[in-house]
């Protein structure tokens, strides 16, 4: 199991679905947990459940430069360092190609894509001191594997994994890791869209819908030191949803 004994963590988005599940995991490894969310009191209200001594609000808007400094600045002070970067936040909207207007899809890619961005270039200048840094992007199986009504969506991801390679090249020598995580499918309620889980769901390889404790334990995986040799590195959650059809009916 990771060892993430007194790692300081910031999970963005970690006030709902994936994002609370992997800063509750990442808690109970032993990390100090920093529960990044635009709403500052849906923060407050996870540490709480979390526990106080177990993780700490900050506000953050992804979107917002100004925002992840004065976060970034939050955290250093409080903690004197910042070792993983959970880069969790994101949106989705979905709508037929001719019918997605222009203010829907750069809203899409500057959660999805420059928020990533602006948190990478946030915390490198900490880890680049400390030597030492570990950054999980929390992408999507969209990213080569996109669906119908999904083409903003879909671009916002892809951009995410072309960059972080690209990074992963230049912060190896530094001592930075930047690894992905693809999830399919997850029972959270962005994904459902407040409706009952999709029976599609029953045709996939492993014939369920994700949970999100299962994305949080990848994302374990590249936050601890149990993937070291790891950098540029995709690990695809989708239950085998992008290998086919598991239903063997013709």
């Amino acid at each position: 199991m990771p060892n993430l004994k007194d790692l300081v963590i910031l999970v963005t988005g970690a006030n709902r679905g994936q994002g609370k599940a992997i800063a509750e995991h990442l808690a109970d490894l032993g990390g100090k947990v920093i529960v990044g969310a635009r709403n500052y009191e849906s923060a407050i209200e996870v540490v709480e459940e979390i526990g106080n001594e177990r993780a700490y609000p900050v506000q953050l808007d992804v979107t917002k430069e100004s925002s992840w400094r004065t976060a970034i600045k939050d955290i250093v002070d409080e903690f004197g360092r910042i070792d993983v970067l959970i880069n969790n936040a994101g949106i989705l909207k979905r709508k037929p190609f001719t019918e997605i207007s222009a203010e829907e899809y750069l809203e899409l890619i500057n959660v999805n894509q420059v928020g990533v961005f602006l948190g990478m270039q946030s915390v490198i200048p900490y880890m680049e001191k400390q030597g030492k840094g570990a950054i999980v992007n929390n992408v999507s199986i969209s990213a080569f594997s996109p669906i119908a009504h999904s083409s903003a969506y879909a671009a916002s991801k892809a951009a995410v994994v072309a960059m972080s390679k690209s990074a992963a090249i230049e912060l190896g020598p530094k001592g930075i890791r930047v690894n992905m995580i693809h999830p399919g499918g997850v029972n959270t309620d962005m994904a459902k869209n407040g409706e009952e889980v999709p029976a599609y769901y029953q045709t996939v390889p492993l014939g369920r819908i994700g949970e999100p404790l299962e994305i949080a334990k990848a994302v374990a995986f590249f936050a601890s030191d149990e993937s070291s040799y790891c950098t540029g590195a995709e690990l695809v959650v989708d239950g085998g949803m992008t290998l086919g059809n598991g239903n063997d009916e013709e």
